[in-house]
């Protein structure tokens, strides 16, 4: 192939991932989107593997048969509730394979002392780069799945954590310094240890509840790890699509932290935000909790002029979105208003209620953003919260002391009644009481969410 062809190609699948990327920031675009972003991704990779390797079109075919395959079934298989670590892989691996080809770029300088055949200085400034990137995005990530899975359910901030982390930084940089120098294997191998080493500590402090934004910025990391390893290529397609993921990643990351009250410096540099977990449950819930029936919930929404629903975690793990809409459907056939409110960072990571609902078909109309409904709850006859915790509780107005003080949250203590459909009292990501659930207007449903709801189905429909 040409090198006029195979620009041509280069610059098709470049077209297709901005397209895609466009289509992806609108929910009824975004199928459309994700399909031009994988074909623009699937022309780029074939077309490097053909005009830059001498690989037999029959395992390039294996290669595609083995890794469609894979794709295939992670999609079928893993639920929604479970894409955040999904995610969190997917930015791991991407580091890990900008690591490896950078790592990779360097042996040819190491070999020859940076005489002939050796690297151009401005390559071998972006191997580097790319390493330190690639090996904290990568062990961050890992980090952040075990998080996300709860395998790692403790925050670690050791003491001077910052120090550490400072300590740590000065040495990478001193490192990244001699390998452009003096490269020598003892060296890279170094550099890459000490950069995994501080993308563990610099997620290992953060807590369950700013997960999201950490998963944020560390897509953020694996483009820019991506775009570093375009240059060490000298690939202008890689280049491309690591900037649009390194951007992208970024501006998610600055608009979750405004979301969520907690400063970009803090995620970038692994501070720890929120205060400690302090289980205050006895105290709060002890005497004041008042559960309900699917009857009594029935009753109270056939005098209900307005109804706002707020999906959390609870209604994915339920998979609980189809009997929702269903709820939906009744209450509209009495002549009740129903909106849905959405909190940038209910779930595990942004769009997750957005994307669950639209499975259900419930119009996107419907769905409205925490700035938008946080003014109508004061108008809101009942509230229904279906497995959110975090995102509800007033705690976070409290200046400090909490895990999520200063998080902005939905205003759902402020309608007349609220209902919160949960299995349990127990707490959320962030690991506190929520004394939304003791308050006097508020009823408790202890019920999976699927399950709860159904219930409420069951009896609107004989009421």
């Amino acid at each position: 192939m040409t090198s006029s062809l195979t620009n041509i190609f280069y610059l098709i699948a470049s077209v297709l991932l901005i397209w895609g990327l466009k289509g992806l920031t609108h929910p009824r675009t975004a199928q459309r989107g994700n399909a031009m972003g994988a074909m623009g991704m699937f022309v780029a990779v074939l077309t490097a593997l053909v005009t830059e390797t001498d690989l037999h079109w029959g395992y390039i075919i294996a290669g595609v048969i083995i890794g469609g395959s894979i794709g295939t079934y992670l999609a079928l298989k893993i639920e929604m509730t479970a894409m955040p670590q999904l995610v969190a892989l997917f930015n791991g691996l991407g580091g890990g394979a900008s690591l490896i080809v950078a790592a990779i770029a360097m042996l040819p300088a190491i070999d020859a002392d940076f005489s002939a055949p050796g690297l151009l200085l401005p390559v071998a400034v972006a191997s580097v780069v790319s390493i330190v990137i690639g090996a904290v995005t990568l062990l961050g990530s890992l980090i952040a799945f075990l998080k996300l899975q709860r395998i790692l359910r403790k925050t670690v901030v050791l003491p001077g954590q910052q120090v550490i982390n400072g300590v740590m930084a000065a040495a990478v940089i001193v490192c990244m310094i001699t390998l452009i120098v003096h490269p020598s294997p003892e060296i890279l191998w170094g550099l890459i240890a000490l950069s995994a080493l501080l993308g563990v500590s610099l997620v290992i402090p953060i807590g369950g509840a700013d997960m999201p934004v950490v998963i944020a910025v560390l897509n953020s990391y694996s483009g820019l790890a991506a775009c570093g390893a375009g240059f060490v290529l000298n690939n202008n397609v890689l280049i491309i699509s690591g900037s649009l993921v390194g951007a992208s990643g970024m501006v998610l990351t600055r608009i979750m932290c405004r979301a969520m009250n907690r400063s970009f410096r803090n995620v970038i540099f692994g501070i720890s935000m929120g205060g400690k977990q302090v289980d205050q449950s006895d105290d709060i819930y002890q005497g004041k909790i008042k559960s309900t029936s699917a009857d009594e919930i029935a009753m109270i929404l056939e005098s209900a002029r307005r109804v706002v629903i707020a999906p959390g975690y609870g209604m994915a793990v339920s998979q609980a979105q189809h009997a929702v809409r269903e709820l939906t459907n009744l209450l509209e056939g009495k002549g009740i208003e129903v909106e849905f409110a959405i909190h940038p960072v209910a779930g595990r990571m942004p769009g997750h209620m957005n994307v669950l609902l639209a499975e259900a078909d419930i119009s996107y109309d419907k769905l409205k953003d925490m700035d938008d409904i946080n003014p109508t709850f004061a108008q809101t006859d009942v509230a229904i919260v279906i497995g959110a915790n975090d995102v509800v509780n007033p705690t976070a107005r409290k200046p400090s002391g909490s895990p999520i003080a200063g998080m902005p949250i939905l205003d759902v203590d402020q309608a007349a009644t609220v209902i919160v459909i949960k299995r349990s009292l127990s707490p959320g990501f962030a690991g506190i009481a929520n004394p939304l659930f003791a308050t006097d207007h508020t009823l408790m449903y202890f019920a999976d969410g699927k399950k709860g709801v159904n219930e409420i189905n069951t009896a609107l429909k004989e009421a």
